[in-house]
């Protein structure tokens, strides 16, 4: 951050750009990259499909099929960005917001839904896919990331772990802490912190006094700050810093500085603490509509080719909602499975007496 003398005050911090709201091609002198037509159509083809996976979650959980949902909406750049750097010896570890890194891991969507249907703990192998399960607890997860880097570090593993969180998390004990041990072990991580302005209903200002990349500096690591809608930019940046990460340089930060479009979760009505004119502004920062613009413009793309991925999008968001419905429901007490590894007396104690209230409803 620099002082602007003409105005007397700390002019904003710099924002890694690639790609502006209008589809316009920028440079930056320390990040660049050379994508070709058809891998920028890929990124535009998950970004699309990212959105209908959660759109089509917030209908079945406005319908009553899931019990909540956090959206992803206008985040989807942050994440497919970030997914896509990722190598597949790399290991992920998200917060309950990350669908679109779950895409890029291979995760199947409906397992994701599967876990706020309630019918199940998560769904899916984190070894099989490199990335771990949903975590709940804000900012426990970048404890377990640290750990498991400093695993692999001691493995000799050609490998780097990401950690995702929320601007909110950054006020955790536990995020600070992770950067603690983090740096003092040159953790081979890259902290990716989604800033999307509205920790629920708290505002930025109520997290911290300076932007949250410049946090990094005093912890004894480089942070750097990224435009949070631009795929391009989040890309190039989350590459460069797990190949550092891999390469023994230790951990980075990176604050995407992006914007929730939608509520916190199904919960929450964000009409209560934030003013429409913000979100009609970040509505001309569409992190999808700037990709389509680029296309256009460059000519790397035609309206089949836009059809054709919305037509997918149709197909995805109704095969989700099919397999979603189709979901058996659980038995009562399955719930009291795989609490532990091995026998608990007190779980077996909570089992038996959910057991005989339930036996009070079958006469």
């Amino acid at each position: 951050m620099t002082l602007d003398a003409s105005r007397g005050a700390q002019a904003p911090p710099e924002l890694v750009q690639l790609l502006t709201p209008e589809g316009e091609r920028v440079e930056h002198p320390d990040y660049d990259i050379d994508l070709k037509p058809e891998e920028v159509r890929s990124l535009y083809r998950d970004l699309v499909l990212v959105r209908r996976i959660d759109l089509e979650a917030v209908a079945l959980q406005r319908q009553g099929e899931l019990g909540i949902w956090a959206s992803l909406l206008g985040q989807e750049a942050a994440q497919i960005g970030s997914g896509r750097a990722l190598t597949d010896a790399d290991m992920a570890f998200p917060t309950y917001r990350e669908h679109g890194v779950a895409w890029c891991r291979d995760v199947d969507p409906v397992k994701l839904l599967g876990l706020f249907r309630g019918v199940n703990h998560g769904g899916w192998d984190p070894k099989e896919h490199n990335f771990h399960l949903y975590t709940i607890v804000i900012g426990s997860q970048t404890l377990h990331a640290v750990g498991y880097a400093m695993g692999i570090q001691r493995d000799d593993a050609t490998a780097a772990v990401i950690a995702y969180f929320g601007d909110g998390a950054t006020s955790q004990g536990d995020v600070n802490e992770s950067f603690i041990w983090a740096s003092v072990f040159n953790a081979p991580i890259v902290f990716f912190c989604q800033n999307n302005q509205w920790a629920i209903s708290e505002p930025l200002e109520k997290q911290s006094r300076i932007p949250l990349y410049r946090r990094a500096s005093g912890f004894g690591f480089p942070g750097i700050r990224v435009d949070g809608n631009d795929v391009f930019a989040c890309l190039a940046v989350t590459r460069q810093a797990l190949k550092n990460a891999r390469e023994g340089q230790g951990p980075t930060l990176i604050e995407a500085f992006t914007y929730r479009m939608g509520a916190h979760t199904t919960t929450d009505d964000p009409t209560r603490y934030r003013v429409a004119s913000e979100l009609e502004a970040w509505k001309l920062k569409d992190p999808i509509e700037r990709v389509k613009a680029y296309l256009f413009k460059n000519e790397f793309a035609d309206q089949a080719f836009f059809d054709s991925v919305e037509g997918e999008a149709d197909q995805l968001g109704a095969d989700l909602r099919r397999r979603c419905l189709a979901m058996p429901d659980p038995a009562p007490l399955d719930i009291f499975d795989h609490v532990y590894a091995e026998p608990h007396a007190l779980i077996d104690e909570e089992r038996a007496q959910y057991a005989a209230y339930l036996e009070g409803f079958e006469s």
